[in-house]
Formats: C-alpha cells, sequence, structure tokens
C-alpha cells in the first residue's frame, strides 16, 4: 500500500450555523457541495482549501464533547500554510480571535501560532 495525500479532515461541530461561518467567512474556506442527511438529522459541509477538497464539516445531534486541546490524546491539531503569519494573525485579531503569541518551530526555523474554532478545535497557521 502506498499513502498518496491526505484526502480530507472530518469536523463534527456543535453549532453548525457558527461553524459554517467560522470556516467560511473567516477562514475563506470555500463550501463545495452542502447536504441535509434527513436520516441522521445532520449536515455536511464540503470545503475546499488552496484548490482541493480537504475539509468535512459535519453537524450532530447532541455530539459528545471531546477534549481538544493541542496536547490531548488523539487529533492533535489542523494546520494550515500561510504566506504572511503576521499580517494572518492581525487578521484573526479583527475577527475577535485570539490567537497565541508566534512561536519558531525550532527544527525547521519557521514561524507558527495557534487559535481555536468555535468549539475549541486548535488550528495552526505555520508560515512556510
Amino acid at each position: 500500500m502506498k499513502l498518496k495525500k491526505i484526502h480530507h479532515v472530518a469536523i463534527i461541530c456543535s453549532n453548525y450555523e457558527v461553524s459554517k461561518d467560522f470556516y467560511v467567512r473567516v477562514l475563506g474556506l470555500k463550501p463545495i457541495r452542502e447536504v441535509y442527511r434527513e436520516e441522521r438529522g445532520s449536515y455536511k459541509l464540503d470545503l475546499e482549501v488552496g484548490g482541493q477538497y480537504q475539509i468535512e464539516l459535519f453537524s450532530f445531534p447532541n455530539p459528545p464533547e471531546r477534549a481538544s486541546y493541542p496536547e490531548a490524546e488523539g487529533l492533535r491539531h489542523i494546520a494550515f500554510e500561510v504566506e504572511d503569519i503576521e499580517s494572518a494573525v492581525s487578521y484573526l485579531k479583527k475577527q475577535q480571535l485570539t490567537p497565541e503569541p508566534i512561536r519558531i518551530d525550532p527544527t525547521a526555523n519557521k514561524k507558527y501560532t495557534f487559535f481555536a474554532d468555535p468549539d475549541g478545535l486548535p488550528i495552526e497557521l505555520y508560515q512556510y
């Protein structure tokens, strides 16, 4: 078996409209397809990042909470590449978000920061 690339990341949100607004309006991801799955009482929104389908945003009735801190067990975070981290941080602050201070990756000598989505999912911005 040879893995070619990551196909998508699936995110289950607690408030579909709030998260949809966050990922589409605030982060600027492009909606590809949105469906309501009546049998599951669930929306599914496929989002495009950088010209590729990469994020599935789901709603489910009463999903259980899960610890979602960068150092918790399980999926650690989702990371997006940006060209200019300082302008990205400035933009996030204008959107009433609170990114962490910019840090330097000691191995790659690259700048990065974290902030959270509406459900507290850690999101990393990495200047490559």
